[in-house]
């Protein structure tokens, strides 16, 4: 089984909106996926608690017990599992990254942005894990996209050659249990959606 971990030291990032997107993605595209949510906010919970489709299946957990649901969906038949996390992640985020295949940043397009992520990324380092930064919530009709991008070329962690616009699209996909794909199958945000999701999994070799 493959894991990916969604995460970022700042609130707001979108993590949420990535790993419930990435999952249903990976599910189209013929994985049995586990998304497993460690946020006690729950956001990631409810979102799945109003969806209508069986997948993925939902897991709300302490971020005590990863190990106890990465061996359980497995032992389940998952073949994928995407793991949302919470902001206060320090105490946690190194023993997360070792456990995983694959870590997703997401971040803004400030300097802020990435500066809060820098101790994400050490602990990428540490855990000897592959990753990426994901620039998220771009602005349209802005240079902030490549600005931030050209920001990220000093860090050890590559950024994304795709990025996720700020669209209402997301809003509504979240606030019916649902995901862009499913509402604007033809939109630009699954577009950014699918691209963000084919380039990691080629990272991971899946």
């Amino acid at each position: 089984m493959k894991t990916i971990a969604i995460l970022s030291r700042k609130g707001g990032t979108g993590k949420t909106m990535l790993a419930t997107h990435l999952s249903v993605e990976a599910e189209r595209n013929g994985h049995t996926t586990a998304l497993i949510d460690l946020d006690p906010q729950a956001s990631t919970a409810k979102w799945g608690a109003q969806r209508q489709e069986d997948t993925p299946a939902v897991i709300e957990a302490p971020a005590s017990r990863l190990d106890h649901w990465l061996e359980f969906v497995e032992d389940n038949g998952a073949t994928l599992a995407v793991i949302d996390t919470p902001p206060d992640i320090d105490t946690f985020a190194l023993k997360i990254a070792r456990k995983v295949s694959f870590v997703v940043i997401p971040c803004g397009t400030s300097k802020a942005d990435l500066e809060a992520n820098e101790g994400i990324m050490d602990v990428i380092a540490m855990a000897d894990v592959p990753g990426c930064i994901v620039l998220n919530h771009v602005a349209a009709n802005s240079d902030l996209g490549s600005e931030a991008r050209k920001a990220t070329k000093h860090y050890h962690v590559p950024c994304a050659p795709c990025q996720i616009g700020r669209r209402v699209g997301f809003i509504h996909a979240y606030n019916s249990g649902s995901v862009v794909q499913e509402l604007e199958p033809n939109s630009k945000s699954t577009r950014e959606i699918r691209s963000l999701y084919r380039y990691i999994v080629k990272q991971m070799g899946v």
